[in-house]
């Protein structure tokens, strides 16, 4: 019988090449037929391995939930980027490979980044989710997220509506 490690850590300059890769998957599996295609490439396209790279060196915070020896999903956060909503802390992204969705990693990577900024002394936090992608407002209404603003993003010709979901303890 064998075991498979599951962790969740922060992220090495080592890792950028496999945090691109999953935002690739992510992104065009959770965003294919919401972001229009040439502007949902841009932006994959600009998040490569040199950007993680960049990200990950000047102590962004951005971890990583590894099965065994595969990146399996990232969350990166800091401080809510809203000065309108009373948050202390934002996950920008939390993103997993399409073949570990569903399994319970998500909730895991939210565990630990909501942990972590708790343990900085951001002990409310928001996160932002297109409307139309169902699965992940569907996702952080389960995990108790409270709908609290919305607002729109503009993609190229198209703009998408957008909603915060936040949590208080």
């Amino acid at each position: 019988m064998s075991t498979t490690l599951i962790e969740v850590r922060p992220a090495k300059t080592a890792d950028a090449a496999a945090v691109a890769a999953t935002h690739d998957e992510a992104w065009r599996s959770a965003y294919q037929g919401i972001i229009p295609g040439a502007e949902l490439e841009r932006l994959i396209n600009r998040r490569g391995p040199a950007w993680w790279d960049s990200a990950i060196r000047k102590g962004s915070r951005v971890s990583v939930l590894c099965f065994g020896d595969q990146v399996a999903g990232y969350a990166n956060y800091g401080r809510n980027r809203a000065r309108s909503l009373q948050f202390d802390g934002e996950i920008y992204e939390l993103y997993l490979r399409p073949e570990f969705q569903g399994l319970g990693f998500g909730r895991r990577l939210f565990a630990a980044a909501k942990r972590d900024l708790v343990q900085s002394g951001l002990k409310t936090l928001v996160i932002w989710a297109l409307s139309d992608n169902e699965p992940a407002t569907e996702f952080y209404r389960n995990l108790g997220g409270r709908m609290v603003a919305r607002s729109s993003e503009r993609f190229g010709p198209k703009s998408l509506d957008k909603v915060a979901f936040a949590w208080t303890n």
